[in-house]
Formats: C-alpha cells, sequence, structure tokens
C-alpha cells in the first residue's frame, strides 16, 4: 500500500451511499492484550502496526444497500447459486423439507435450501422492514463484487482492528474494557443459554439495525457483534508470528496478511457469540471461512479503494 502522502481515495459516486468515517493514519499494538485469545486463532504475539489514513463505512452494508447493487447489476449471490445457506436453527423459517439437517460439529446450525439475502430464514421469510440491517448470506466471493460495483474494497484486518478500537489503545472492546452488559447492552451479542434459549434482553434474536447501541470513538456503529465482518486478508493461525520475533520485532505498516490461503479472514464476532461458547465479540478476536460460504450472521463493510500517484 502507498504511503499515506501519495494516494488518492477513489470511490463510484451516488453507488455506495454509506456514511463515510475517515480514521486517521498512525500506530497500534495489534492482538489480544485481554488475556482471552483463542489460541487457535492467532491472535498472539502482540505487535505494533502502523496505518495509513483510510475512509471506512460508518456501518456494515444493510439490505437497502445491497438490493441497489442487485437492481443495478443483477448479481446472483453465490447463496442463490447454491440454493441454500446456513440459517440458525431458531431462526429458520421455512418448511421442514427444506432443512437439510444440522451441520456438522455445530448442530445449531442447519443447511436450509432457499436461504439467501432475501430471505434470511428460509423460503418463508424476507427483509421487509429490514432494509436497515446488516445484509446476511454473503459470501466473501460476493462482497468483493458489491466492492467491485462500488468502487470499494474490504478492509485489511489490520484496517479493521484499528478502526474498531476507535482510538482506545489496548481496550478488550471498542468502547474499552467495560463487559457487553455493563450499565446497558452495548452490542447485539447472545443472552441465556447458549444456543437453546435467548432471553433477548438486548431486544434481538438475530440482526439489530445497523445503527443500533452506541458509536466507537471513530464512529464505527457494531465493530463487534451483529454480524461477523469479512475482511480482505486470507487467515493463518502463525500471521502475526512472523517477522515479530523479539530479535527482529520491527512496526509493521499497512500488513495485508498471506499471500494465499484456503480460508478468509472474519471479524467482529455477531449475534450468536457468549461468553460460554464464542467469546470473539472483541478487537482482537479472528475468525474465518472459505470465500464461498455464506451464513444468517455474516455481513462486511468496505473501506475507500486507494491508488498510487503517478
Amino acid at each position: 500500500m502507498a504511503p499515506a502522502s501519495t494516494v488518492r481515495i477513489t470511490q463510484r459516486p451516488g453507488r455506495h451511499a454509506i456514511e463515510q468515517i475517515a480514521v486517521p493514519g498512525g500506530s497500534f499494538t495489534m492482538g489480544d492484550s485481554s488475556g482471552d485469545r483463542n489460541r487457535a486463532d492467532g491472535e498472539a504475539p502482540l505487535h505494533d502496526v502502523a496505518i495509513s489514513a483510510f475512509d471506512i463505512d460508518a456501518t456494515t452494508v444493510t439490505n437497502d444497500d445491497f438490493a441497489r447493487f442487485v437492481e443495478d447489476t443483477g448479481y446472483v449471490t453465490e447463496a442463490e447459486s447454491f440454493g441454500f445457506s446456513a440459517v440458525f436453527h431458531l431462526a429458520i423459517a421455512a418448511t421442514q423439507e427444506d432443512v437439510m439437517g444440522p451441520v456438522t460439529g455445530a448442530p445449531w446450525w442447519a443447511g436450509v435450501q432457499g436461504a439467501d439475502w432475501r430471505h434470511p430464514g428460509g423460503s418463508s421469510s424476507d427483509v421487509d422492514g429490514l432494509g436497515d440491517h446488516p445484509v446476511v448470506h454473503v459470501s466473501w466471493n460476493d462482497a468483493q463484487a458489491y466492492c467491485e460495483w462500488a468502487g470499494r474494497r474490504l478492509p485489511t484486518e489490520a484496517e479493521w482492528e484499528y478502526a474498531a478500537r476507535g482510538g482506545i489503545e489496548g481496550a478488550k472492546y471498542p468502547w474499552g474494557d467495560e463487559e457487553v452488559d455493563a450499565g446497558g447492552w452495548r452490542a447485539n451479542i447472545w443472552q441465556g443459554d447458549f444456543p437453546r434459549a435467548n432471553t433477548l434482553e438486548d431486544g434481538f434474536l438475530t440482526t439489530a439495525p445497523v445503527r443500533t447501541f452506541e458509536p466507537n470513538g471513530y464512529g464505527l456503529w457494531q465493530p463487534v457483534g451483529n454480524v461477523w465482518e469479512w475482511c480482505e486478508d486470507w487467515f493463518h493461525p502463525a500471521t502475526y508470528r512472523r517477522g515479530t520475533s523479539a530479535e527482529h520485532r520491527m512496526v509493521v505498516t499497512d500488513p495485508v496478511g498471506p499471500e494465499t490461503g484456503q480460508t478468509r479472514i472474519m471479524r467482529g464476532g455477531s449475534y450468536l457469540c457468549h461468553i460460554s461458547y464464542c467469546n470473539r465479540y472483541r478487537n482482537s478476536a479472528r475468525s474465518q471461512n472459505t470465500p464461498d460460504s455464506s451464513m444468517g450472521n455474516g455481513g462486511f463493510r468496505t473501506v475507500a479503494r486507494r491508488e498510487a500517484l503517478s
């Protein structure tokens, strides 16, 4: 990535209508400092990263935003092409014949025929009244197609974490270290007995409108909870260990992750995260999925492209 002083922000006016947040360039310590890390996810070691200034969406892409893209292009998502997607068992809205069965190792998920971005619970559901909710059932490849149409790109993993932290160094969450339910709910995650009973204390079984709760210090709404957010990078559990040993440690500038891989990074957790099962609703938490995978708790936000000046 070119230095901040020699880049030009580009965007296709009128296509991508989400409010932009200008995130200032700076340095931060990337990785988990809370001790709550998931070892297999590669949240360590802590390492210093410098990030050039960039513009990022204030919210995730909504159903209304994605609908404009589809109406303009006729794009067909991978869930629509495959004929099914993954739906949380309490959110299924389909006939029994459409339910393909539980996912191995995660029986609270089921493949549901007819589930897609227009029908998040299955063929008996729709997005009427959910225009300001995050679009879901979009794969990494679908998100890339939207970005191409909009003249955008997905954030790198480092950009995402830097923006999610909102200028608070070393904090566990975008608002600081206080827990999610301290003084009222701060993010859309699971409450109750996962995965059987959600008490709905925050008001939502699945997605919440993208401008629910409070934005972080930079102005990003819900970088944690609500939906997982695709990032540009390939996933590797050893990404942070490469070149960050004590004798070689240095500030890494605008890292872009591994050159190849099998899965892509997802950040931020979702409405299904719970301390007893998935505590990945933290700034440093990492997850992954294959680029063609889609699910009822996965979405994305975008950043402005940068092009080097000649």
